[in-house]
């Protein structure tokens, strides 16, 4: 479904962030992109969905295909047209419109109105508690409420790729896994190809099929997420816990040593 093939990015065609970055995502599968803030993981999916653009950034290298159709500039309208929809993180909520109303901005190309309804109604489906709140000035909504809302708000545009940006941000440990459950079974349901950005490697894993790791704007690690999970690098420097189960800090643990583990 969507090959990102070698590709370098450029901000002001001086600031290179991305370097020699290849990833794949599937129909029907759930791809978590995994990195320490700064890694390069937002820039990947802007490079994907177009975004890139509004930033003075570009792809300098390499190419990004979508269902055989390379997509590296065209510019993020045309990209949504062919079936990419991006949650950007943050959750970029329109605030002074209503829940419904901020919804229906994610069908705004669509036509059929026979088939937005339908998947409104799915979306409140998926989302229970927005239901409920969908007259309610989205700016009043809670943070997990918010997240609830741009997850939908991509899903009215009936993407067959959906680019999810730090989901997890800011939320409480029960809201985040209530929302990964209902990503992962959004997937399954819709059979749509999920490409997940996260810090949180424990929630991302739980429900990936597949994962990368980014460092340093480069892909150090990728494969199977059970194998990603089971790896001793990722679950030391990222789920915190040490070969022997306790607690240990990224931070504690020297750059120089990283990298040679990584690439060694």
């Amino acid at each position: 479904m969507l090959q990102v093939k070698n590709i370098e990015v450029a901000y002001m065609k001086v600031i290179r962030v991305l370097r020699g970055v290849s990833l794949e995502a599937h129909e029907g599968k759930l791809v978590a992109l995994l990195g320490a803030n700064g890694a390069g993981k937002t820039t990947t999916l802007k490079a994907i969905s177009g975004m890139l653009k509004t930033e003075e950034g570009e792809v300098t290298d390499g190419s990004i295909e979508f269902e055989g159709k390379r997509i590296d500039g065209y510019g993020p309208e045309a990209i949504a047209a062919m079936g990419i929809s991006q949650a950007m993180e943050g959750r970029r909520v329109l605030e002074h419109l209503s829940v419904e109303e901020n919804l229906l901005v994610g069908a705004y190309c669509r036509k059929d109105r026979a088939g937005v309804k339908k998947d409104l109604d799915l979306v409140f489906d998926y989302f229970p508690k927005i239901k409920l709140l969908r007259q309610r000035t989205s700016g009043y909504l809670s943070g997990g409420e918010q997240q609830m809302l741009v997850i939908g708000r991509a899903l009215m545009a009936r993407p067959r790729l959906m680019l999810l940006d730090e989901p997890s941000l800011g939320l409480a440990p029960l809201v985040v896994e209530d929302i990964f459950l209902i990503i992962d079974r959004i997937r399954a349901d819709q059979k749509m190809g999920i490409l997940l950005v996260e810090q949180n490697a424990r929630a991302a894993l739980g429900i990936a099929n597949e994962g990368y790791v980014m460092e340093n704007g480069r892909i150090v690690m990728g494969g199977p997420a059970d194998k990603l999970r089971d790896n001793e690098d990722i679950r030391e420097f990222y789920l915190g816990l040490s070969a022997l189960g306790s607690r240990k800090s990224y931070r504690d643990v020297k750059h120089y040593r990283r990298k040679k583990r990584w690439l060694g």
